[in-house]
């Protein structure tokens, strides 16, 4: 990020993105984070900066750690897009696992079938 403008920008988006996640009002979360919804507004907006304290107590509210409010929205998607990968590649693998295992007992029981009655 090369200006301030554009960390405001950056922090106003995913505080209001994460809000809605959530299905909390301005209100609602300014009330938890023991600040005026006015105020929050205002840092939804870009007009103003907030201190660490209530950067730390957004974060907790919104389930998220600290640093995801700054995080621009591109690195977010991508984060993501690497997750589902990694989830798709470990369900593959334990699907794969399952089949052998089944496919393996399977003829495991069928040898036993057969050679038990010969």
């Amino acid at each position: 990020m090369d200006n301030e403008k554009e960390l405001r920008t950056v922090l106003s988006k995913n505080i209001k993105r994460y809000r809605n996640r959530l299905g909390l009002s301005q209100l609602n979360l300014a009330l938890h984070i023991g600040i005026s919804a006015n105020f929050l507004c205002d840092i939804e907006s870009g007009k103003k900066w907030t201190s660490p304290n209530t950067l730390i107590k957004l974060a907790k509210i919104l389930r998220i750690e600290v640093y995801e409010l700054f995080k621009p929205e591109e690195t977010i998607v991508n984060d993501t897009s690497i997750i589902l990968s990694r989830c798709l590649d470990d369900a593959s693998f334990s699907v794969k696992q399952i089949v052998e295992q089944s496919i393996n007992q399977s003829f495991e029981n069928i040898r036993a079938h057969y050679l038990g009655t010969n």
